[in-house]
């Protein structure tokens, strides 16, 4: 809101200072110091409204060290995660870009799917929450809305360079005077591949077998890939939130990389430099992506070892279906197990543990285990490892990968 009056008062009276609100790093810059603000300043009035409410966290007790000490730590906290990301993104965001109308619609989606499952159990007194299949059914649906905005709005397009005859880059001289890529604006499915040297994957290609005509359907196979990756990091983001601070200070961490992807992708300086796809208007999602980071380091305040607050679904799905959405917008969602490696293992250790159980009970006649107890965060609580260093040796990892993430752009 912020941004559009004060392009207005810049274009009708030349306010001085106006045209600071042109820049996105600034922009940037005032999203996260508003997310940090709203989310410890007032963060902590909502946990104090949250113990008025009894709004407390109902522990089953697995024989950890420390858990049951967390029974009636309020829950919800995740509302305080949404308004630290939304507030910022509506003062201060282009709300007439696509992308960011994507990620409005993404987080509120998301975040009211687990805002009813910890209704649920909280209020309704239902440990279970929200039925499974209901929230699968909420996630599916968030994924066909993002996919068809993203498909078929006119405005999300990419740039590639053009080619000559012989297959080489044609350039051409701009105003200034120099020499720069001459480049082609046009919708297409085309999305990143890591690690290799044209690292170019259209989605089209999987239906290629349906011969002439084909391409009117790809827009079913790229619907069909974002709810997958959307129910996948949702669920993972979700399964990683079982120890203070975990998914926070993951989710922080994969934000901050993706704010550098998206700088990078919607600059034609560093897309040409780096040999990048160039997405025009993808750079504005940095001011989204600031208060998403800002908000899970404010909330971390609140969330640290021993967490005063959790985020419950509320925040954990938002989180994940933030981190996806945001990937495929880029064009970078296949770089999500790298980036999301944390959340990825989480999912892993999970579906390995209950597949295993299963088969060795039909073969042995007793289920036996790979790990002491799964999500994997716990199999190391079970090695007696203190939660805080478990906690701070998974965000290592995470940075890691984060740092594995941003080399790719170079490393082919």
């Amino acid at each position: 809101m912020l941004y559009h009056l004060f392009q207005y008062l810049e274009e009708a009276y030349n306010l001085p200072g106006a045209s600071l609100f042109q820049y996105i790093s600034f922009r940037a810059a005032l999203s996260v110091i508003t997310s940090l603000v709203i989310s410890m300043v007032f963060g902590k009035r909502i946990i104090q409204w949250l113990q008025l409410k009894q709004v407390g966290e109902i522990v089953r007790d697995l024989g950890l060290e420390g858990q049951m000490q967390k029974q009636g730590t309020p829950t919800m906290g995740g509302i305080i995660i949404l308004a630290s990301i939304l507030i910022p993104t509506l003062l201060f965001a282009d709300l007439t870009n696509i992308y960011v109308q994507t990620m409005i619609v993404a987080t509120i989606w998301l975040g009211a799917i687990g805002f009813i499952d910890d209704y649920i159990k909280v209020f309704k007194k239902n440990k279970k929450g929200l039925a499974g299949k209901f929230k699968i059914i909420g996630q599916v649906g968030g994924g066909i809305i993002i996919g068809s905005m993203l498909y078929f709005s006119p405005d999300v397009t990419i740039k590639q360079a053009v080619l000559n005859e012989q297959g080489e880059e044609v350039r051409i001289i701009n105003e200034q005077g120099e020499e720069v890529l001459q480049w082609d604006t046009h919708k297409s499915t085309i999305t990143t591949i890591p690690f290799v040297k044209d690292n170019e994957f259209d989605y089209a290609w999987l239906i290629s077998w349906m011969g002439e005509g084909a391409s009117k359907y790809v827009w079913i196979v790229f619907i069909l890939s974002t709810i997958l990756i959307v129910t996948a990091v949702s669920n993972g983001a979700n399964m990683t939130d079982g120890l203070d601070g975990l998914a926070t200070g993951s989710s922080a961490i994969i934000g901050v990389t993706l704010a550098i992807l998206a700088y990078l992708s919607g600059n034609y300086i560093f897309a040409d430099y780096l040999n990048i796809m160039f997405i025009p208007s993808s750079g504005e999602m940095v001011v989204f992506i600031s208060a998403f980071v800002g908000a899970c380091i404010g909330f971390l305040w609140y969330n640290a070892y021993p967490a005063q607050v959790f985020m419950g679904d509320t925040g954990s799905l938002a989180l994940g279906g933030i981190i996806a959405v945001f990937a495929i917008a880029i064009r970078k969602e296949l770089l999500i197990p790298v980036l999301c490696g944390i959340f990825l293992i989480e999912n892993l250790s999970v579906v390995i543990q209950v597949a295993y159980f299963k088969y060795s009970k039909k073969r042995f006649g007793e289920g036996r285990r790979v790990f002491l107890m799964a999500p994997l965060h716990h199999h190391y609580q079970k090695k007696n490892i203190p939660e805080p260093k478990i906690v701070a040796r998974f965000w290592i990892v995470g940075i890691m990968l984060a740092v594995i993430t941003i080399v790719t752009l170079k490393l082919r």
